[in-house]
């Protein structure tokens, strides 16, 4: 029987690499979306529709598609949201704020059968307990890793790790973009099991 293709909307290379560990095939397809915040709305909520709304942009022109939307919101324990900081300047600011904090991350999921309209999402939890971080190692972190394009201004499969006391939440996978438990058990909830196939 021939398998509906898989599509990840994304262009994001940490998405990528970690949707090839699942073993399927896929392609790859960079939806245009508005990612601002609605007025009120939670980052849980902006997550999950940022990811269900990457997909569906794409379901008019990948009809044969399941399609994989994934989006993530970082915020600090006082609701502030934490964006993509794109200079050094605001990464250093994210990171001086950061410092000492407990950080959510809220990575939106959502796997959409382009065909027939239909949607699973959700939204995976993980919080980030930073370190009391030095002005020394804020720089000296960014210098190495130039993390400007990711949310929270680090990167969690590199140095980044070397900034936190703890870590929590579930799926480790959902802190870098995608988190890998809850789409294997959507791909399972649909009849695709990747232990099972060819």
């Amino acid at each position: 029987m021939l398998q509906t293709r898989l599509l990840l909307a994304s262009s994001s290379p940490y998405r990528r690499e970690l949707l090839t560990r699942l073993g399927l095939p896929f392609t790859c397809a960079s939806p245009d979306i508005d990612e601002s915040p609605a007025l009120g709305e939670s980052p849980e909520a902006l997550a999950v529709r940022l990811a269900e709304t990457k997909a569906q942009a794409l379901a008019a022109t990948h009809q044969g598609h399941w399609i994989i939307g994934s989006d993530q919101v970082a915020a600090l324990s006082d609701g502030t949201l934490l964006s993509k900081p794109g200079t050094y300047s605001k990464a250093c600011q994210q990171l001086e704020r950061s410092s000492g904090q407990s950080v959510s991350f809220l990575t939106g999921l959502a796997l959409l059968d382009a065909y027939s309209g239909k949607l699973q999402s959700c939204c995976e939890h993980f919080t980030v307990h930073f370190r009391e971080l030095t002005a020394r190692e804020i720089e000296a972190y960014l210098h190495k890793e130039e993390p400007y394009n990711c949310a929270g201004s680090f990167k969690m499969e590199g140095l980044g790790i070397t900034l936190f006391r703890e870590l929590q939440g579930r799926d480790p996978n959902s802190l870098i973009g995608l988190p890998l438990i809850a789409l294997n058990n959507m791909l399972i909830a649909w009849g695709r099991n990747p232990l099972l196939e060819p």
